[in-house]
């Protein structure tokens, strides 16, 4: 039985003004492995947790590439995250035909943007339940934006999404003004500090489950995997973990599957039960 009556379609409001479909959705980007992207004044990098659904399979990628100037790291349900991928790159390959020219990032979000918002809108659609992070260099410099399933989007200087993302969020904060003045090596560093304070603290980086991707002014995209991430992980076990090593949040760690139980996102505590019916859906 569904938790209220308000939440079996995304068109309908409930008495407080919420769409709980939204807010479902919501959850699912809490749920994924975390991400974490920075930018200086002249690169941005992303930085992706990298989650493996069995001992059997292969870590998921989770840092792909858009344009020559543009990559995307999701924290979600990542087929949901497939059908953005492809309408923004098929944006960026329209560019590159109509115009001769590379798209830039504001342009490209208020695309994406507008794509989200109609399934937020439309009684035969639902929301998007994945965030993402997009990192890129045009004519106005590096950038950093996170997207909401709710449609919202942001230019940022630094952003954490994902599990535990609170304590990667911690440590940007307290970095912030060293970003912009940040040579490159110095903020891929930066973001892999961040990236493992969201790890408990008997789990470290690896190359199997990290990945590095980078574009600046002068240097198109570059995305390290496996053994090419291994020359930025030196050393960093030896660091001490100074943004709270994951501990501020109770959200399920990069390995769980099993739903976020308390967040201000859930609808009324008034009703029966905890989630609508039907079987969960892995996220990344």
């Amino acid at each position: 039985m569904f938790r209220n009556q308000y939440d079996n379609d995304v068109t309908v409001w409930s008495p407080q003004g919420r769409l709980h479909q939204v807010e479902y959705a919501m959850e699912a980007v809490k749920q994924g492995s975390a991400t974490v992207g920075v930018k200086s004044s002249t690169h941005a990098v992303l930085v992706a947790l990298k989650r493996a659904s069995s001992e059997l399979a292969a870590h998921q990628k989770k840092i792909m590439p858009l344009d020559k100037h543009i990559a995307v790291s999701i924290s979600g349900l990542t087929a949901d995250a497939r059908v953005l991928i492809r309408f923004m790159r098929t944006e960026c390959l329209n560019e590159h035909y109509a115009h001769d020219q590379a798209l830039s990032l504001d342009k490209l979000m208020e695309k994406v943007g507008v794509k989200m918002q109609v399934a937020t809108q439309r009684y035969d659609k639902r929301p998007y339940g994945v965030g993402l992070l997009i990192a890129g260099n045009d004519g106005d410099g590096p950038h950093i934006y996170q997207t909401c399933p709710s449609a919202n989007y942001y230019d940022c200087q630094a952003m954490g999404i994902g599990a535990r993302s609170q304590s990667a969020r911690t440590y940007l904060e307290r970095h912030l003004e060293e970003f912009s003045s940040s040579t490159r090596e110095e903020l891929i560093r930066h973001a892999l500090r961040a990236l493992r304070d969201t790890l408990p603290n008997d789990v470290e980086l690896t190359n199997k489950n990290c990945s590095v991707a980078v574009v600046g002014q002068g240097e198109d995209l570059s995305i390290y995997e496996d053994d090419d991430v291994n020359p930025y992980l030196e050393g960093l076990d030896q660091e001490e973990r100074r943004g709270g090593a994951g501990r501020s949040e109770t959200q399920p760690t990069p390995s769980d599957d099993t739903p976020a139980s308390s967040d201000t996102t859930q609808p009324p505590s008034s009703s029966s039960g905890d989630q609508p019916q039907g079987e969960s859906m892995d996220t990344d």
